[in-house]
């Protein structure tokens, strides 16, 4: 055999092999079908994809190539000519990344495009494929919202909104919060600025969004209970 049938055979099988490790995952995913159906793509990919809340001692193989702070901070590529690349990379192995995401749409919003310099797919697919792999991540949803409002689709960042529940969970109330008012719902925005309180946390900057937008109220305080008429004492004496 020559050398360079050698190579060529050694080439074959590490590709094998690295399909060999991906199938067993794609075997395993719940909704296979749903998945291919999509058009902005399989989530199927050579290494995960990985959930980016759960799976985070999985990140720096990822992330210290193809995600570092020079590419977060969208200056330029690491393994690819522009930083897209790096992000989209990131992406398909942890597709809720949800530092990635915002640097996706970053890219978007100071490019004014859907499809940055160095992206295959669109921001509005990422979040897509994000929600499709972790429809229960509140963080994805509420990014997602914020993407969908700085691009003037404010029914649609209302609707992706109105599906997160924070279930008591008050750093999600205060950003719920937030993105209601930078939407204009100042209704909502106070409702949730109320919830905190009555968790016994301070709105904090959302109380100072809403009173500069001068939709600050200060929640009705709960009455009281009135005091129960005491009954005649035991040892009172029966009437003559």
């Amino acid at each position: 055999m020559s050398c360079g049938a050698g190579a060529t055979g050694a080439m074959a099988v590490r590709f094998a092999m690295a399909w060999a490790l991906a199938l067993p995952l794609a075997a395993a995913w719940p909704n296979a079908a749903q998945a291919q159906e999509s058009a902005c793509g399989s989530l199927y990919f050579i290494y995960g994809p990985f959930d980016y809340r759960t799976e985070k001692h999985r990140l720096p193989v990822v992330e210290n190539r193809h995600f570092t702070p020079r590419i977060e901070a969208l200056i330029g590529g690491g393994t690819s000519r522009f930083a897209g690349g790096d992000i989209e990379y990131t992406l398909r192995a942890f597709p809720n990344h949800a530092r990635a995401l915002a640097a996706v749409m970053r890219l978007g919003l100071r490019e004014g495009s859907m499809q940055s310099k160095g992206l295959r797919l669109s921001v509005d697919c990422h979040f897509e494929r994000a929600l499709r792999f972790r429809s229960d991540d509140v963080v994805v949803r509420m990014l997602f919202a914020q993407w969908l409002g700085k691009s003037k689709r404010r029914d649609e960042a209302l609707k992706q909104l109105g599906m997160v529940k924070p279930e008591g969970n008050t750093l999600t109330l205060f950003n719920l919060g937030l993105l209601y008012a930078e939407l204009a719902e100042h209704g909502l925005a106070l409702q949730k600025a109320h919830e905190l309180l009555a968790l016994g946390q301070d709105p904090g900057n959302l109380r100072a969004v809403l009173e500069k937008a001068g939709h600050w109220r200060t929640p009705p305080a709960t009455p009281e209970p009135a005091a129960s008429t005491p009954g005649p004492s035991a040892s009172a004496s029966a009437p003559a």
